[in-house]
Parts: structure tokens; C-alpha cells; sequence
């Protein structure tokens, strides 16, 4: 057995040894949760695509971890984009921060399993122009729901 091979199995038995493993997202979801639909989540900001945004990455982290589905599925998240709000982070207003809060509940059966609330603040440089400052404080927005999407399933998973 060659020296990388063994340290490979010493590394597995030692994580197998302290409890921990390689698993889906979507055996770690409470029961009954193994395919989750994303309902349009209400948007309570400002911005028009705020809702879309965060929901399409709530999507694609439950898709990442195989547990995505569609109308009908045993389980669905709704909730709600609170807030989007950039505002300056520095003096002159060089550096913006965008500031994402949402909340989220996970249905089984049509009752709550779990639910949660998660904020993510993401900075970005002003442009030299509106277009592009708003071309760069949507690609936070965007960054910023991602993270929120990928947080929030990790609350919403069982421990």
C-alpha cells in the first residue's frame, strides 16, 4: 500500500472516528423534507427583483444539494426578502454596502419544521456614473443572495 493511500485511510477512519461525515443537504433537512418546492417569497423592499433573486438561489443551493423539486413536493420554504438597503460605508461615499435580510419557514405537510432569518451585507466601489454604480450594486445583490440562500438552508437543516 503506498504512503498517499494509507494516509487516506487514516484520515477517513479518523473523521469516521470523531462523528463526522460526507453528506447530501438533503439527508440532513428535518423528515419528510427530502425534496423542498421554493414559493415566490414576498418582497418587501424596494427593489423589484429582490424576491426573484434570493428565491432563484434558494433554488439552486437546494438543487446543489439534490433536494429541489417542484409543485407538489413534500415540503415547501416561503418567506419573505425584509430589507435591501445599500447605504455608504465610507465617508465620499466611495464604497457602498448592500445589506440583504430575509426570512424563511420550512413547511412539512403544511406545518412549520423549521425557520429562520438571515442577513448578509456585501460591499461594492461606486461607479463613475449611475449605470455603472447600479450595474455593480446589483452584482452585490445577487452575491448577497446567494449567501443568504446557502445560510439560510444550513439553519434550515436539522442538526
Amino acid at each position: 500500500m503506498t504512503g498517499v493511500r494509507r494516509s487516506a485511510l487514516a484520515l477517513a477512519a479518523a473523521l469516521a472516528g470523531c462523528g463526522y461525515g460526507f453528506s447530501a443537504g438533503a439527508g440532513r433537512l428535518p423528515p419528510g423534507a427530502g425534496k423542498v418546492f421554493v414559493r415566490p417569497l414576498e418582497n418587501r423592499t424596494a427593489d423589484a427583483d429582490a424576491g426573484a433573486l434570493v428565491a432563484a438561489a434558494l433554488r439552486r443551493e437546494l438543487a446543489r444539494r439534490g433536494a429541489d423539486a417542484g409543485p407538489g413536493a413534500p415540503a415547501e420554504l416561503v418567506g419573505e426578502v425584509r430589507s435591501a438597503q445599500a447605504t455608504p460605508a465610507t465617508p465620499g461615499a466611495a464604497v457602498w454596502r448592500l445589506t440583504l435580510a430575509v426570512s424563511g419557514r420550512l413547511l412539512v405537510g403544511g406545518r412549520a419544521a423549521a425557520e429562520a432569518e438571515v442577513s448578509r451585507s456585501e460591499d461594492y466601489l461606486a461607479g463613475v456614473d449611475p449605470l455603472e454604480s447600479e450595474g455593480r450594486r446589483r452584482i452585490a445583490l445577487r452575491r448577497a443572495a446567494d449567501a443568504v440562500a446557502r445560510e439560510l438552508v444550513e439553519r434550515l437543516e436539522s442538526p
